[in-house]
């Protein structure tokens, strides 16, 4: 059994190329999974839950999502259709998957964004993970639908490389928070997002005039949540680095650090898109060339300092 959710477009979703933003996808997915766990009736209580003693009081928390984008959407009035089941259910903590489609007047169905999103239950009193009761695990059975193997299957970032160009100052705003005070799970793709894009900014800065102009957009991006992150005077650290590069394609990896612990890790496979049409291009060398070198750039971790 699947849940259906429908989410309305807003135009502030829409990028550059005039598709809704990569990191949007993961606001629907975000929204379709509350009104998925209202309908099962799964309650967590609040940490702030005054009739719940404080050790007891537990939430949902995001461990990982893979999101693998099939197509552009485009804004529309009509609002987009999202289907979510539990694609695993351990004792610790279930995956729920997602696909964002519509369905069009001749009954085939347009695949925006497949998704697996794995979410643990947490006790803010004592900060740890917590078993799934019987109650909420009867709950998510019904929902379960095993598939033979995943579509995409589990990646990890490669070897940190931190440098001057990949480096993103983190400052968390109070509208980036949770009802759990911590910062939604959502905000740090746009994190990731931006530091992608400054450091992108950095490395093609002197392009050749001529250099005929090429987009990038996002096919496959993970996502680690290793530890809550929150509003601190210090900020954040994050750094961005090329893991390899296609004739096509390149894979960035990045990560959020608050010091030397590393609170998030993102995988992210950019592909070089004709927007005229709609499809993957070779990038011109001016692109291409310094991602290449990139590849093998890193500066002494101990002379890097916060930069704004």
């Amino acid at each position: 059994m699947r849940h259906h959710y429908e989410c309305q477009l807003r135009w502030a979703d829409m990028d550059q190329l005039r598709h809704v933003n990569n990191v949007k996808y993961a606001d629907y997915l975000q929204e379709a999974r509350i009104d998925f766990l209202r309908a099962v009736e799964l309650r967590f209580s609040s940490r702030h839950d005054e009739a719940v003693p404080a050790e007891e009081r537990s939430g949902l928390v995001v461990v990982r999502h893979e999101l693998t984008y099939l197509a552009p959407l485009h804004f529309d009035f009509r609002p987009v259709s999202l289907e979510i089941w539990v694609s695993d259910l351990g004792r610790a903590s279930f995956t729920l998957g997602c696909e964002i489609f519509r369905d069009g007047p001749d009954g085939v169905r347009t695949v925006y964004l497949r998704a697996a999103t794995r979410i643990a239950p947490f006790v803010f009193g004592t900060a740890r993970p917590r078993r799934l009761s019987e109650v909420e695990r009867a709950a998510l059975a019904a929902y379960v639908e095993l598939r033979d193997a995943p579509a995409v299957p589990a990646t990890r970032p490669g070897p940190a490389r931190r440098s001057t160009a990949g480096h993103y100052p983190v400052h968390v705003r109070f509208s980036d928070l949770d009802p759990y005070r911590h910062v939604n799970n959502v905000t740090y793709l746009e994190y990731f997002q931006e530091g992608r894009i400054l450091f992108n900014s950095r490395i093609w800065h002197d392009l050749p005039a001529g250099t005929p102009r090429t987009s990038v957009v996002v096919a496959q991006a993970d996502y680690d949540y290793l530890r809550p992150m929150v509003i601190t005077s210090g900020g954040y650290d994050l750094w961005t680095w090329v893991d390899s590069v296609g004739n096509r394609s390149a894979v960035m990896s990045s990560e959020i650090c608050d010091g030397d612990t590393v609170m998030s890790r993102s995988r992210v496979v950019l592909v070089f898109f004709d927007s005229e049409t709609d499809r993957s291009t070779e990038p011109p060398a001016a692109y291409r060339d310094p991602l290449v070198a990139a590849l093998e750039t890193h500066d002494d971790p101990g002379a890097l300092t916060r930069t704004s």
